[in-house]
């Protein structure tokens, strides 16, 4: 039986890749892509998918109700998948309005057209919302510290992830008040295809490429745990298909890695392909390794984000026994493919720039 999956935030990174894998994997559904398009959406992630008969675009607002409820109706949407958000933590530090609007109100907005729809007629529609979250939620952890399991107790340090703990204890909410059929993923830190150049790998990618100053926030000791995108989006799937409603599961990618690691990584990576591929020294001629350098030398330590979390970590131990998840990129085959992306898409990535 297909469905039709309203898909927000659907022009972002994580959201497009969604869009793509979904489309691949599950032919018949519908799609529909509803996104605002701001700074960091961008219609171009969706535009092989133009022409595809079970692809729509909605360009809207999540925090626009009557739209939200419209569109609902309109394509008789029983699956929403919920990625919209702002999601950059620097940017949540000196301008955290936006996150409490499109993070708190718009996922308010959404769960309210969403009862409407669904559960305000005689009999209940068949439905679910899965609303995407994130790992921030729960804080910080020791180096030595667990990591964190769906039970971990909730301890924000940003607005960015105050604002997406407030959006999963109301999704929460609408479960226990209303019936609504709803689950949610907490992830940890994506990469990939169509990330952002603001983000840590993909602005060392463009930047080395570019052969402009690589920033490190302190001594670049901070770990995240890494997921290759599609992995993450196999594991929404998998949450779609078999979780079990009103739950909570982790996504993670059993891949902890400093800042600093991850930095050498790319460098050295991206000068072992300059010195195996020629035609990329004509390509990036700004490129450290088009002059047979090292992009380690483009490293600048830059002074510490405020609040910084120092670790995050997600134990993906119920998803795997509970539902079959396991990841299929380790960080080194991702990265690789990661690289083979962007180095393969500079004219998606150059507009995005601003040095």
């Amino acid at each position: 039986m297909s469905r039709s999956l309203l898909v927000t935030g659907a022009a972002g990174f994580i959201g497009s890749n969604f869009i793509h894998y979904w489309i691949r994997e599950h032919p018949a559904d519908r799609l529909i892509a509803y996104d605002a398009l701001t700074y960091a959406g961008n219609i171009a992630n969706l535009a092989s998918l133009q022409d595809h008969p079970n692809f729509s675009f909605v360009h809207a607002d999540i925090c626009d109700h009557d739209r939200v409820l419209a569109t609902l109706r309109e394509h008789a949407v029983d699956t929403v998948v919920h990625f919209a958000a702002e999601s950059h933590v620097d940017r949540s530090i000196t301008g955290p309005d936006a996150f409490i609007e499109t993070n708190v109100v718009g996922t308010h907005s959404l769960l309210k057209a969403a009862r409407e729809v669904w559960l305000g007629g005689a009999t209940p529609l068949p439905h679910r919302f899965h609303h995407v979250s994130t790992d921030e939620v729960y804080g910080t952890l020791l180096p030595a510290a667990p990591a964190f399991t769906e039970n971990h107790k909730y301890e924000p340090n940003s607005p960015y992830s105050a604002s997406k703990a407030a959006s999963d204890h109301l999704v929460r909410a609408y479960h226990h008040t209303y019936g609504m059929q709803v689950t949610t993923s907490n992830c940890s830190n994506n990469y990939g295809p169509y990330h952002f150049p603001e983000k840590l790998i993909p602005l060392c990618i463009t930047n080395i490429l570019r052969g402009l100053p690589l920033p490190v926030y302190g001594d670049g000791s901070n770990i995240r745990d890494w997921l290759y995108v599609e992995d993450h989006c196999r594991g929404i799937e998998l949450v779609l298909e078999k979780g079990a409603i009103g739950e909570t599961y982790n996504v993670g990618g059993n891949n902890e890695w400093s800042n600093m690691a991850i930095v050498h990584q790319l460098c050295d990576a991206l000068d072992a392909r300059f010195a195996r591929e020629p035609a990329l020294r004509a390509q990036f001629p700004d490129a450290p390794g088009a002059g047979g350098g090292s992009a380690r030398d483009l490293i600048t330590f830059v002074e510490d984000r405020a609040g910084h979390d120092w670790r995050y970590a997600i134990d993906a131990t119920r998803i795997t026994d509970e539902l079959g998840y396991s990841p299929r990129e380790s960080f080194e085959t991702g990265l690789e493919r990661t690289l083979d992306w962007f180095l393969a898409n500079e004219q998606w990535w150059r507009p995005l720039l601003v040095d």
